[in-house]
Order: structure tokens, then sequence, then C-alpha cells
């Protein structure tokens, strides 16, 4: 039986920065009374509040919940009536330049800059650049219909690899790339995981919508853990509703 149920955020459990809706914050109690939940998700800590914490539902037990920000290169647990941060595994200054300049660089060289945006299209996440190519505050319409397929990040991507080949580059979201330190990834969050809640990733389920090569989630199929591919926040409730019913 799974001891612990991972998920991603955008595009799992809610639309790209968007709050998780009624149905999900009830499931996710239900399912937080049965097992210990897991978010590891390419946005920073305060979009995990934001998406997923405030909009939680009442009686949810947050002591079952962990989350990791920015592709799991930060891990936070509820401990004496607050989030307490256990690491983070921060970039450096000279480590955040490099990156910005590469991405740059790749997006222009690409052809693929986007003539309006909403807001700033590179965000220092302190253990995490992600560029967003609409901006960071893009509504989801436009999100949806710029790169659907990922073809355009595929190309940014490996126009930047030259340059960032001693980082993580993965997709994520509707229009993002999240570069981490090497080998910092959403397995790497798994393992910690599995050594801090001390349990074993046969133990663990992880659900995502980027399980395929080159996203964001892939790196979760390399720790062995059993996933869960997802096309989007239904598809979740969906395997939401069976654990809980496996999980009686």
């Amino acid at each position: 039986m799974k001891q612990l149920i991972g998920f991603d955020l955008d595009g799992t459990l809610a639309p790209s920065k968007s709050s998780i809706d009624s149905e999900m914050a009830g499931l996710l109690r239900d399912l937080l009374a049965r097992t210990q939940v897991a978010i590891i998700s390419g946005g920073d800590f305060p979009q995990f509040e934001k998406q997923v914490v405030g909009q939680l539902a009442a009686g949810s037990d947050l002591s079952r919940l962990a989350l990791l920000p920015t592709c799991g290169t930060k891990f936070f647990r509820w401990q004496n009536n607050g989030w307490d941060k256990l690491y983070s595994e921060d970039l450096s200054p000279d480590q955040k330049a490099l990156i910005e300049r590469a991405l740059d660089d790749a997006v222009n060289a690409s052809g693929f800059k986007a003539e309006k945006t909403w807001g700033p299209a590179i965000e220092d996440r302190g253990s995490q650049i992600t560029y967003s190519a609409l901006g960071q505050q893009a509504p989801l319409d436009a999100k949806k219909t710029w790169d659907p397929d990922f073809s355009k990040r595929k190309k940014i991507a490996e126009l930047a690899q030259p340059a960032l080949k001693d980082f993580s580059v993965r997709m994520g979201g509707e229009t993002s790339i999240d570069v981490t330190l090497p080998g910092i990834d959403k397995a790497y969050g798994i393992h910690k995981l599995r050594d801090v809640l001390g349990i074993p990733i046969e133990r663990m389920l992880y659900v995502g919508d980027a399980l395929f090569p080159g996203g964001n989630d892939y790196p979760a199929r390399s720790t062995g853990v059993d996933c869960v591919p997802v096309r989007d926040p239904q598809d979740t409730k969906s395997v939401i509703q069976t654990a809980i019913a496996y999980l009686g």
C-alpha cells in the first residue's frame, strides 16, 4: 500500500498559476486524512501558498503535507503551526547571471520571442531560474495556445543547452523552462522525501502532466517511483478519488 502520493502543481492540481478549485480542495483534504501528500512543482513557495495551501478545505491535516517548490530544490514541512524550510539549494549570483544570459540568447536566436508579454519573462526563484515565454502574469488563455506541443520550448532549450551544460534544464507549466543546479530536480526531491519522511520509494506514487522526456516531471521516473501521467486537473481528480477509495 502507498504511504505517500506526490503531485505536480500547474497542469496537474490546477491550471497554470491558478488556484485549486473547491472540489480539488476537498479531495486533497480527504486524501490527507488517509496518507502523506507531497507537492513538487516549478513554482516558488508563495505560489504554493496562494494556489494550494490557502485554498485547502477546512480540517486538512497540514502535518501530512510536504511542499517542495522550484522542482524539489526547496523543502517545507508544517511544524509548530508554521512552515519550516528544511533546505534550499540556491544558485550563486554568477550562476544566475550565466543562466539568464543563456536563456536570453537562446530566445533571441530561436525566433520565438513573444511580441506581447505580461510581466518579466525571466524570474529568479533563488534555487531556480524560470523562463516564462509570455511573462510571469500572462493569462491562461494566451499561455495555452502559445506552445501546446512544447516545440518552441524544446528549440529554446536546445539552443541554451551548450551554455547550460552544467545545469538541469526542464520544461514545465504551459510556457516555462526551469533551470536548476545539476541533479537538483524532482528526482532529488523524491529522494529527499524518502530520507526526511522515512518512506521507501516503492511506497510512493507520483502524479504529473509532464512525465515525458524533457518535461520537468520526467526526472521522477529515474527514481523508480510508480508514476501516473495525467492530462489535466480533471484527470488528477479521478486518480485521487481512486486512491481514496483504495485507502479506505
